[in-house]
């Protein structure tokens, strides 16, 4: 199936009702007419909650489409209604969910009669809307159309756009649109203590088994992040400073130097390096002095769910990043930014002015001039990466090297442990010590997650002992096999 345009987003947008022209709050609207035909005229007024006075006002506000590419009125206005009840909200996840409907939606308008097709619930469960779909998304998942976890997310997405439907008795279906049960979950917290969940699931949903693949390279800390070898590190570095791009080179050292994610290390501001005074203490981990930076809300620093924590950044890059916010290039680009030259500034602009990556809090402040279609989130980041960095390594060194930007997160939490594991092996820290230290480093709210990085290279070096033997035995039984065949 030919996939069609299933959202569009807003730079700007406003919610405003029709209203009378003496409304003090009235704004003059006008659409063109045709060709000798007037103009029309209206006016209407911002939309205001009652007890918050708050606006419905956003940037980069999606509008799920239909077929022929026009509004959905119904799937807009659920976006909508979530939006009410969030102060912050993300809405790189109310693209998904726009994403989601629209695809609902194309597949509803492939039928004559699409509108009744929304609200057909007959006796027959198959025959019910949301069995249907459930059937087709399972059809494009075994053809291999849709990856599975996105059959999954867009099962969900329908069913909790079906949910509000009925909550805001736009219709009452004439039969249950799924099956419901409740379930509960018991597991433990970040402090050791039990906790009970309870949920509802429906037999609708999508179910994904995730099979792990004993052989795969990677940690799973927030993603599949693959700590690089001690050549590939050094293979990125050379190409980093070969291809020329101080803002890459420092950008990527600070990660794998500090293990900070990208969007902490490109949302740095000039006044993080431009302090009086800044003091150094001893690293935690492989000695010398570090810079301790408080990163999270209140700092003007991004993290992975607004988590607190501090970057511990060596002496010796601290004071390569103040030379570089000094430097007659970084002053050009701040020159050049929204916000000039200031103590707010992003450390680390593109040649326009740009950030890498736009800070949160810049994010959900409402600007009615905006006129993008989409954040700075990294994307020049990885493009660099996958158009420059990558090609450059592979001709020079690795035709088959692969590389994402958070490997240098997992790159820095293994040299860590490295270090930390060869102090265990010679009787100078503990165990329970050495994972202490790397917890905090990588800000591992759970044990579990490092304890992955203390057990990567001994989980790899038995799995790869495991099938040297086997593989010397099959080859053993394919040599046997093969004499057998030679000899008839």
């Amino acid at each position: 199936m030919i996939e069609l345009r299933r959202k569009i987003l807003i730079p700007s947008f406003r919610l405003t009702e029709v209203c009378e022209v003496d409304d003090p709050l009235a704004i003059k609207r006008e659409i063109r007419g045709g060709k000798g035909r007037e103009a029309l005229t209206y006016y209407c007024r911002p939309v205001v909650e009652p007890h918050s006075e708050s606006r419905f006002n956003y940037n980069l506000f999606p509008i799920p489409l239909d077929r022929a590419g026009r509004p959905w009125g119904l799937a807009t206005n659920f976006l909508l209604s979530r939006l009410e009840g969030e102060s912050r909200p993300n809405m790189v996840t109310y693209h998904s969910l726009a994403d989601d409907l629209g695809a609902f939606k194309e597949w509803l308008d492939q039928s004559d009669r699409p509108d009744e097709l929304l609200f057909d619930f007959p006796k027959m469960k198959l025959r019910r809307c949301t069995y249907r779909y459930n059937g087709f998304l399972k059809q494009q998942m075994f053809a291999g159309e849709v990856a599975q976890g996105t059959a999954k997310r867009r099962m969900s997405t329908v069913i909790a756009f079906y949910r509000w439907l009925i909550q805001e008795e736009v219709f009452e279906p004439e039969n249950e649109p799924w099956e419901e049960r409740g379930y509960s979950l018991t597991f433990k917290g970040e402090y050791g203590a039990v906790i009970f969940k309870k949920g509802l699931t429906t037999d609708v949903g999508i179910k994904v088994a995730k099979a792990e693949d004993a052989l795969e390279d990677t940690i799973q800390d927030g993603g599949k992040l693959r700590p690089l070898p001690k050549d590939e590190q050094q293979w990125v570095m050379e190409a980093l400073n070969a291809l020329g791009n101080p803002e890459m080179y420092l950008i990527c050292l600070l990660m794998i130097a500090t293990g900070a994610r990208v969007q902490t290390a490109t949302t740095l501001r000039v006044k993080h390096l431009t302090g009086k005074s800044p003091v150094f203490s001893n690293a935690l981990s492989g000695g010398g002095s570090v810079f301790k930076l408080k990163c999270g809300p209140g700092t003007g620093i991004d993290t992975k769910g607004d988590k607190q924590g501090l970057l511990q950044i060596p002496l010796p890059l601290y004071q390569a990043l103040q030379t570089y916010v000094l430097s007659a290039r970084a002053t050009r680009r701040r020159e050049a930014a929204i916000g000039g030259v200031s103590g707010e500034q992003y450390l680390f602009l593109t040649q326009q002015g740009s950030p890498y990556y736009q800070a949160k809090d810049e994010a959900v402040q409402f600007d009615p001039e905006f006129k993008e279609r989409y954040r700075k989130a990294g994307g020049t980041i990885r493009q660099f990466l996958a158009d420059r960095l990558i090609p450059h390594v592979r001709k020079n060194h690795d035709p088959k090297f692969h590389f994402r930007i958070h490997d240098l997160r997992a790159t820095f939490g293994m040299n860590h442990t490295d270090i930390q594991m060869d102090l265990v092996d010679s009787g100078k820290v503990s165990l329970s010590q050495a994972r202490n230290i790397v917890r905090q480093l990588m800000w591992h709210k759970n044990s579990a997650t490092t304890d992955l990085y203390l057990d990567y290279r001994r989980r790899l070096e038995q799995v790869y002992a495991a099938i040297n033997g086997y593989g010397e035995q099959v080859q053993t039984w394919i040599d046997q096999a093969m004499t057998g065949v030679l000899d008839d």
